[in-house]
């Protein structure tokens, strides 16, 4: 069983410090038992930030919130979704499960803000308005967004015992990066306007499983972060029972979006991008 107090240990000893702006991933299983509940890992991260860290998750949406549109439900699924969904409300809606418990534990406790849109994060600390000054509608990984904000204040991506094809603010790298025949999403999302659910069309580089780009080969996020951990030397370190890395985001954008690039142009240049249990020593 682990403390709170160890765990903040581990995580300094990875790297995180205080005043750093973080962005996690994680899976509480992997972290192994904690005394007094896993939201002591959130606690201890906060432990390691420090006042003047900041904390940043994503949080999503449920279940059908943003799938109206997408072309992967039947016309009945649509039609009865459009009849008894109730608007989004960022504030009260529950984060996506896929997502993991740690986020929703965090959404949960006092002192966190969310951004009032289905691509919801959840943030504590010292920049946590700023992260949420502004928000585009459309493209809301992309320029102006949280993702960038976050990008800008040289924040960091904290891999906590989860799978590493999980890294959302790979998303970003997605929308900005030149990438010839980008999938475009177009969805539709129940609002509340003037105390009305409205069905309000949106649209993005497409995040779900079928990917930005019809040449992303299978569990190509996981491929780009470990080639990427691989390139930097980072051997990672354990968070409890977690395997658990620690990295910028500005090196892994630097890293990533030339691979992206060409992966767009060439559907064979992945050959070389693979994930750490792909013949990799580590």
């Amino acid at each position: 069983m682990y403390s709170r107090q160890q765990l903040a240990s581990d995580l300094r000893f990875l790297g995180v410090a205080p005043g750093d702006v973080v962005m996690v991933h994680a899976s509480v299983r992997a972290v192994g038992e904690v005394a007094g509940g896993p939201d002591q890992i959130h606690l201890a991260l906060k432990d390691a930030l420090a006042d003047d860290g900041t904390l940043l998750m994503y949080a999503s949406c449920p279940s059908y919130v943003d799938d109206v549109g997408r072309g992967h439900l039947t016309a009945a699924e649509e039609a009865e979704i459009l009849e008894k969904l109730p608007a989004f409300d960022p504030h009260t809606a529950r984060s996506a499960r896929d997502n993991g418990a740690l986020v929703e534990l965090l959404r949960t406790w006092p002192d966190s803000t969310v951004n009032t849109h289905v691509a919801r994060f959840v943030a504590w600390g010292r920049h946590r308005e700023h992260l949420f000054s502004s928000q585009p509608w459309d493209y809301a990984f992309g320029h102006g967004s949280v993702l960038e904000r976050f990008l800008d204040l040289d924040g960091k991506v904290l891999l906590l015992g989860c799978d590493h094809d999980t890294v959302t603010f790979l998303h970003y790298v997605e929308h900005v990066a030149n990438l010839p025949g980008k999938r475009i999403a177009r969805f539709k999302v129940a609002v509340s306007e003037n105390g009305r659910r409205v069905w309000r069309d949106m649209e993005e580089v497409d995040t779900a499983d079928a990917g930005a780009h019809p040449n992303w080969p299978d569990r190509f996020f996981a491929r780009l972060v470990d080639s990427y951990l691989v390139d930097a030397g980072n051997a990672g370190g354990t968070v409890g029972d977690a395997r658990s890395w620690l990295f910028p985001a500005r090196g892994l954008r630097a890293f990533v979006q030339p691979l992206m690039e060409r992966q767009a142009r060439d559907p064979s240049a992945a050959a070389g991008v693979r994930e750490m249990g792909e013949g990799s020593d580590r």
